[in-house]
């Protein structure tokens, strides 16, 4: 404990989830966090949550897919905090699982607009942030579901390969300020995981037995430990990498065409 004392960190996406796990995770390690989620009641659960423990939480209801709400929640970071050591790219809106041939172009806009141009606001809000202090952390989302070509998810692989080109390019051109920027693609019990296995008999079972270590990842305990050492001292010379935080679910990877197509 205590590894991101004094630090504060802004995390997209942190009323559930993977988002969640790392907003409490940061939380135990000494970070204040603002929780900056569209679910009111839920964005409003985890920060009191935090708060319950001992910890600082500010929730700011944010639409990532707002340009100026999203500079309102680095805003509300540094007017509440004080600075801005950490931000956190987890927020997205998914579409419909469909064809490449059914997707509309108000599907790929939303997740452009809620993955890549999300991420790039709010990176671009929080560098002055960054450079005022000599330096920062973003840690960005890649998806393993890019990498196999996932079926039905085009728009979501497209707009996850280009986060990751934008989290090259920045830590490439920022390191000059001291800011470094990586990316996590995990495989855990996330919000889209749960959605599933209710959805779909048995997908849980038969995720944990693809997985070369055997089980799902847990949010709280697989991937947000990850984004601390990310957060950290610890990575003070890791930037441009895409860490795989899915049990080795990358090697084998998965077929995912669905049947009857």
């Amino acid at each position: 404990m205590g590894r991101l004392d004094d630090k504060v960190a802004v995390v997209t996406g942190s009323g559930q989830g993977i988002g969640r796990g790392i907003a409490r995770r940061f939380a135990a390690e000494g970070a204040a966090v603002v929780i900056a989620e569209l679910d009111d009641a839920a964005g409003k659960q985890v920060a009191e949550d935090i708060e319950g423990t001992g910890g600082r939480a500010l929730f700011v209801r944010t639409d990532v897919g707002d340009k100026a709400q999203i500079e309102s929640a680095i805003a509300a970071a540094v007017d509440t905090f004080g600075h801005l050591d950490v931000l956190v790219n987890n927020a997205i809106a998914l579409s419909p699982n469909v064809p490449l041939e059914d997707k509309s172009d108000d599907d790929l806009d939303g997740l452009l607009r809620t993955g890549l141009w999300a991420t790039w606001w709010s990176m671009r809000a929080a560098l002055p942030h960054f450079r005022a202090q000599g330096g920062g952390r973003v840690i960005n989302f890649y998806s393993i579901d890019a990498e196999a070509a996932a079926w039905l998810h085009v728009d979501y692989n497209t707009t996850k390969d280009a986060i990751r080109g934008l989290t090259r390019s920045a830590a490439a051109e920022w390191g000059r300020y001291n800011v470094l920027v990586n990316a996590i693609a995990p495989a855990a019990k996330g919000t889209v995981f749960e959605q599933l296995s209710q959805a779909i008999p048995g997908f849980a079972d038969a995720s944990a037995a693809a997985n070369p270590l055997g089980r799902v990842g847990d949010p709280d305990t697989d991937i947000a430990p990850v984004a601390v050492f990310l957060a950290s001292d610890d990575s003070r010379y890791v930037t441009g990498e895409t860490i795989h935080v899915d049990g080795g679910q990358h090697l084998p990877r998965y077929n995912s065409k669905p049947p009857g197509l």
